[in-house]
């Protein structure tokens, strides 16, 4: 059984490169940022809460944020393991993590606060069916409009300029502290995110000592 966290700043690619190790080893991708997602889109209670604070340019609680992970790691559906990324987000949660389960190793992707800014502000997100785009990478077939469902394709309302100088403050003042107390209790590999998605992906495996990545044909 293979348990890793993925760690990085926004746009780094943490769900990107968890997606290509999990659909290859059959681990269970566990997005923080998706279970809250998916509150926010099915108006729950929780998501209400969820979209009040992101609206504010706030991190999600502690209380809330580990009471999400715990029930969603409760569920025990990752038998050949999993990945979790979007936590631990400080120092707090990390204490909270490593006190209840054990991992085999923190992958960090590193990368420049004017990358990210590139990357994250080029985001775009289907209200529709909730297919993600970015404008760099992976743009639409016709621009603007989701090749799946043909709705008109929307920024996210926590991607302007004001907001993720606010995620990039909180994540240099509460998030690169946490990578400092794993690297006292766990393995950390440091990978560089700024290559094209497969080498990024090459470069996990073969720090992990996994097999290597071969892309579909």
């Amino acid at each position: 059984m293979r348990k890793y966290v993925i760690m990085g700043v926004q746009g780094s690619g943490k769900g990107t490169q968890s997606e290509l190790l999990c659909d290859d080893l059959d681990l269970v991708h566990i997005s923080v940022g998706d279970v809250f997602r998916w509150h926010v889109q099915h108006h729950t209670k929780l998501g209400a809460q969820v979209r009040r604070t992101v609206n504010a340019g706030e991190l999600v609680g502690d209380d809330m944020v580990e009471s999400v992970v715990r029930d969603r790691l409760d569920q025990h559906d990752w038998n050949f393991g999993f990945i979790i990324d979007g936590f631990p987000r400080n120092g707090r949660q990390a204490e909270f993590f490593m006190e209840s389960y054990d991992i085999d190793g923190v992958i960090h992707l590193e990368l420049p606060d004017d990358e990210v800014r590139r990357r994250v502000l080029s985001r775009r997100l289907c209200p529709g069916c909730g297919m993600d785009y970015n404008l760099i990478a992976d743009r639409p077939k016709v621009e603007g409009r989701c090749d799946i469902c043909r709705t008109e394709l929307i920024t996210r309302e926590d991607d302007t300029p004001e907001a993720l100088a606010g995620r990039l403050r909180d994540y240099h003042e509460k998030t690169r502290p946490v990578l400092e107390l794993f690297r006292r209790k766990e393995v950390v590999y440091d990978i560089d995110a700024r290559p094209a998605v497969e080498q990024v992906q090459a470069s996990i495996r073969k720090v992990l000592g996994l097999p290597a990545y071969s892309p579909p044909e």
